[in-house]
């Protein structure tokens, strides 16, 4: 299983590993790992992808990936990385996102009883068994208030305050790790940089209660020029819910990404070998845009699908390509409903910026007039007055919204 440690090496994907050679572990035999996602929402982001590539490398060299729905950590809330505390989720909610990740990943990984197959496992199922005080006595004695106060998921958060349910929040994950290794023999736990002190704190419980060596590796952050997170835009998160992100703005966020960024995100995001990646990104100009493209594709393809790929691939070239909107694919391109009652009535212009997430707010959308950036079916609009009525919809039975050259949108009437 060294080649695995290899690829994720030779993709960047390693940021800190607890051991110099972590294959050295497994003296050759298969690497059972594991990577924890928090249902906070319904629909797992283009944040996650990273942890999910990971897995997906290891399944491809014949090792065993499981998931960890945190189904009782996601109770509390892991404050690594945060500022403040998350907000509160009930157990119903928690439950309806676990089921929902569960269906997602399966698109990723192959789960299954045999030996390479992918395991997924949800921690509700044995901390539901555990009791306060007997838990507080077997795994709380072995860990140090002194050391823990100096993690800097800790220290990070102190000024503006921790609670004590969230300080609990490492004890539970170290006690993940120790079940993973009990239950399939799993040695090796990945996440972001943020979680390098709570895979540390699960090895050393491993050591003093199983006196068996674990180990752990992080992934870098990927952030874009101005800081922002890779999956965030000024709309908001990148989900991989087709429901919450179309296929289209999928596509349309991995090939506008920065020119710096394209061979990490082609590393990073899609499962091509070395070569084509290296001819991808031999030039620039044209050669760069050449190389988004594929990235775009690719990685829609492993999230949505080659069919809803292919239709984004269009879409984005019609518009963007030099096909004008007579090859616009319509139905790639997101849609918002307004009912015929309402044109007919006349529907503000600002107001409808807004509905659509074209804008934030009524004055956001009076600078994008203001600028010359809007256009109502290929003609420039900038009217903040005006009202859209039903003599503006098109022969496509739509009113179609672009605003700069990029970003496109439909008004559907129903």
């Amino acid at each position: 299983m060294r080649e695995f440690f290899t690829e994720l090496g030779e993709r960047g994907f390693i940021s800190q590993s607890t051991h110099e050679d972590p294959a050295a572990l497994f003296r050759g035999g298969p690497v059972t790992a594991y990577v924890g996602f928090d249902p906070t929402a319904e629909s797992l982001q283009a944040g996650n992808l990273v942890p999910i590539m990971a897995l997906m490398h290891l399944q491809r060299f014949g090792g065993k990936p499981i998931v960890l729905v945190g189904g009782a950590t996601g109770l509390i809330g892991d404050p690594s990385g945060k500022l403040e505390a998350r907000p509160m989720l009930q157990e119903e909610t928690i439950a309806r996102n676990v089921e929902a990740q569960k269906k997602q990943l399966a698109r990723f990984l192959t789960f299954g009883e045999g030996p390479g197959d992918a395991a997924l496992v949800n921690n509700a199922d044995w901390f539901a068994e555990k009791r306060y005080i007997g838990f507080l006595r077997e795994i709380g004695t072995h860990f140090s208030i002194n050391r823990m106060i100096k993690l800097e998921s800790v220290v990070n958060r102190l000024e503006k305050g921790l609670s004590y349910l969230e300080f609990n929040y490492m004890i539970l994950q170290a006690y993940d790790f120790l079940v993973l290794f009990d239950r399939f023999g799993c040695r090796l736990q990945m996440g972001g940089d943020d979680q390098w002190g709570n895979i540390v704190m699960g090895m050393e419980l491993i050591r003093r209660l199983r006196r068996e060596e674990a180990c752990g590796v992080t992934f870098p952050l990927i952030t874009t020029a101005s800081g922002q997170k890779m999956g965030k835009t000024e709309k908001g998160t990148i989900w991989l819910d087709a429901a919450r992100t179309s296929p289209y703005e999928f596509y349309q966020y991995w090939i506008n990404v920065e020119d710096d960024l394209t061979a990490r995100c082609l590393n990073f995001y899609t499962l091509l070998p070395r070569r084509e990646r290296d001819e991808l990104l031999q030039g620039t100009g044209a050669d760069i845009r050449a190389a988004k493209r594929a990235l775009a594709f690719e990685v829609t393809t492993l999230v949505h699908g080659a069919a809803a790929a292919e239709d984004a691939r269009r879409a984005s070239e019609a518009a963007f390509g030099g096909g004008g909107r007579d090859g616009l694919d319509l139905d790639a391109i997101p849609a918002t409903e307004v009912a015929r009652d309402e044109l007919a009535a006349g529907v503000p212009i600002l107001n409808l910026l807004v509905r659509c997430g074209l804008a934030k707010s009524n004055n956001d959308g009076r600078k994008l007039l203001g600028s010359g950036g809007l256009y109502v079916n290929d003609a420039r609009f900038d009217d903040p007055e005006k009202r859209l009525t039903a003599a503006d919809v098109n022969a496509q039975g739509c009113i179609l919204l672009r605003k700069g050259r990029k970003t496109y949108h439909r008004v559907i009437v129903t």
